[in-house]
């Protein structure tokens, strides 16, 4: 007989049973093992909203072998994740297993060490059901909104379609984005712009026109722009005035969910889906060479800035030893969380602050390698001292106007030695400005107008869309990365590059629900039903008290919408193709349907012609000379290959160009990337651009 300690994956199971040892049998749970079966609502609304819960269909072999070896051990743990969806994960073990609620059989693990582990073990409790019935809530909730809502607006626009509360909420702030962005009005206006060389010197520095005497001067148009560079011809340009100072640049704190996620988007690329399955590898074990399988970085749903004094201690040893003392802060620096924040966990920190990347690189993929690198850095450069700069701001003064520099010079490097955090495109970087005094003539290198534009703002990019539903209490940590992979796969959003733009049919979606389900897409309800969810969490509200006040006010909206719109279909502007219809000579449409999208004649009913749809490329196929097309894997990965397959089997996971290589002549192939390249595959070319 042996302790059973049931986990949620293997990877964990297999690193968590390495320092157990032989009295204890790990098995995962792979996930949930009980859930709404999603055939139907599976929540009676007239009955305190009791959910009806099944075995997930394909686990009923998984879940027999739990009960089981549960009904074979001495003592059985739930070690699920420690978070609402764990907990929930645990009440649903115990139930299946039988096990009493009032056994103390739950445990949590911050971390997947040796020390997290122990720790864990020895502090049991019992499952916490108001964490459990705030997931229960949040679940029946998403649930309600999804099953009443969805088949409403796929009938007011077309069939498939979903309308999630958050999801819902995420589109309208991208839609909002885009409808801001389309009422922009630019206005004119003019920036003189000096290159000035201090005598003396032979560097330049940047100066930009400022005003006169009376105060700052708005140049609105060219002519005023010409007039101001006639007076400064032949001007002298002397330093009228500096100021020296001394600032200190503070760096940020260790990850939390929402950071690790923007950062990752700004720095490497990822999307936050992609981020949290790296990270949840990462969390739950990776063989290391010379350590064995242990997790490398603490729980990554989290939006608390704690670190343990153990990691904090650990951190000054590793920064005294690689930096030198002078890179350690005068006293430890501790990070407050942001208000509302649950505070269940740490930050997101390395299990071993004297662990490197560079010790761990041989171990891990690539991804890995580079997240774990990252919040490595990241945490780390969080206990170290201050960046000092020395800043220079002056005025020179030429023919009555004046013109106005400003810049640094790095004076300690601090933590920006070993990190600095990344900015968004939008965000200006300051420049680096070389010593001035006071009454020193400048000789002008180069005076020139410039015209510029007032720019509308920014589309969201998916690491400040994060940050905007982290500002407007959307979401939860967990949520993100769901909420963003959803609204993009349903085609609602669409990427260009890293910016995120509304589709015609996330536009039409939205503009439905802000006329008929204000409340649903209204960002201050939509936070305040979270704070709700964190109230049910602590045991100070009700889980279905909770949903009947929400249930009430969005049946009766449900109803009247349905009333007021019966009949009402909102057309969309189809996809019109080059494709004539060869029944009756109309240009054929995309449309979509329940298996995706499919061309048909607009003609219908009285012309039903369908045909497949295809994505071309514009690109000829390397071997035959037919068409290359988009094609996808069942899991959704993109590739290209012929349309005249299976008579050519040509294929390929890069996309094939119009461009030839100027070695050989061969087909230039894009390859995807940060910067994507160009290459040739021809056996013995080699060429890249």
């Amino acid at each position: 007989m042996s302790d059973l300690v049931i986990v949620e994956s293997p990877a964990k199971a297999k690193t968590i049973k390495k320092y157990l040892g032989d009295n204890f049998e790990v098995v995962a749970s792979m996930g949930h093992v009980r859930d709404l079966p999603s055939a139907r609502l599976s929540v009676d609304v007239n009955n305190n909203f009791e959910p009806r819960y099944e075995i997930i269909k394909g686990k009923e072999k998984l879940v027999d072998e739990l009960v089981s070896r549960a009904k074979k051990s001495d003592r059985v743990y739930l070690a699920t994740d420690p978070d609402r969806e764990g907990e929930a994960i645990s009440w649903h073990l115990a139930y299946i297993l039988g096990l009493p609620l009032d056994e103390v059989d739950r445990v949590e693990f911050n971390e997947i060490t040796r020390t997290g582990i122990k720790n864990g073990m020895a502090s049991p409790r019992t499952i916490n059901i108001d964490l459990v019935n705030a997931q229960q809530a949040r679940r029946i909730l998403d649930r309600i909104v999804g099953y009443k809502l969805s088949p409403f607006v796929s009938q007011k626009i077309h069939r498939g379609l979903s309308a999630g509360r958050v999801q819902s909420v995420a589109v309208r702030i991208v839609v909002d984005r885009e409808l801001e962005i389309r009422a922009f009005k630019p206005e004119e206006f003019w920036t003189i712009d000096a290159k000035l060389i201090p005598k003396g010197s032979r560097r330049a520095f940047s100066a930009a026109l400022y005003g006169d005497a009376k105060g700052k001067i708005k140049i609105h148009n060219q002519e005023q722009a010409d007039a101001i560079l006639s007076d400064l011809e032949g001007a002298d340009f002397i330093i009228m005035k500096v100021k020296n100072g001394t600032r200190k640049k503070s760096p940020a704190p260790p990850f939390i969910t929402s950071t690790l996620q923007q950062e990752a988007s700004r720095k490497l690329n990822f999307q936050s889906r992609r981020t949290m399955k790296v990270a949840q590898e990462l969390y739950e074990g990776v063989e290391v060479e010379g350590i064995g399988a242990t997790g490398l970085i603490t729980y990554m749903r989290t939006d608390s800035l704690r670190i343990s004094n153990d990691a904090r201690a650990e951190a000054q040893s590793y920064i005294s030893s690689a930096f030198g003392s002078e890179y350690l802060p005068a006293k430890p620096r501790y990070y407050k969380s942001r208000a509302g924040a649950q505070d269940g966990h740490e930050a997101i920190r390395p299990t071993s602050p004297s662990l490197s990347p560079d010790k761990v690189k041989s171990s891990v993929t690539a991804d890995q390698y580079k997240l774990y690198k990252l919040i490595w850095e990241r945490f780390m450069a969080s206990q170290m001292a201050d960046c000092v700069q020395k800043t220079t701001q002056a005025d020179i003064e030429a023919a009555g106007y004046i013109f106005k520099a400003a810049g640094y010079k790095v004076d300690f490097d601090g933590f920006t030695k070993l990190y600095t955090e990344g900015r968004d495109d939008t965000e200006e970087k300051e420049n680096q400005l070389l010593s001035l005094e006071k009454d020193t003539p400048c000789k002008v290198k180069e005076l020139v107008e410039n015209q510029h534009f007032t720019q509308p703002p920014s589309r969201y990019t998916e690491a400040s869309l994060i940050k905007a539903l982290e500002e407007y209490g959307i979401g939860r940590p967990s949520t993100y990365a769901a909420t963003i992979s959803t609204i993009t796969g349903r085609e609602y959003v669409k990427r260009e590059g890293k910016a995120l733009y509304p589709t015609e049919l996330g536009e039409a979606l939205s503009g439905l629900m802000k006329e008929r389900f204000p409340k649903i897409v209204n960002v201050k309800f939509t936070a305040q039903m979270e704070q709700d969810l964190d109230e049910v969490e602590n045991g100070d509200v009700a889980w279905d008290e909770l949903l009947q006040e929400f249930y009430t006010d969005f049946d009766k909206t449900l109803k009247k919408a349905k009333s007021d719109m019966q009949g009402v279909k909102i057309q969309l502007k189809e996809d019109e193709t080059d494709i004539i219809c060869e029944k009756c000579g109309r240009r054929m449409v995309v449309k979509v349907g329940r298996y995706g999208k499919f061309i048909a004649c607009p003609g219908y009913p009285e012309c039903k012609n369908v045909k497949r749809y295809v994505e071309e490329t514009g690109v000829d196929c390397p071997k035959c000379g037919g068409k290359v097309i988009i094609k996808r894997t069942k899991k959704g990965k993109v590739f290209y290959g012929c349309s005249n397959y299976p008579t050519c089997d040509f294929v390929s996971w890069n996309e094939p160009t119009a461009e030839r290589c100027p070695n050989c002549g061969g087909v230039l192939y894009k390859r995807k990337g940060k910067k994507s390249t160009l290459y040739c595959d021809t056996e013995g070319c080699g060429y890249k651009k």
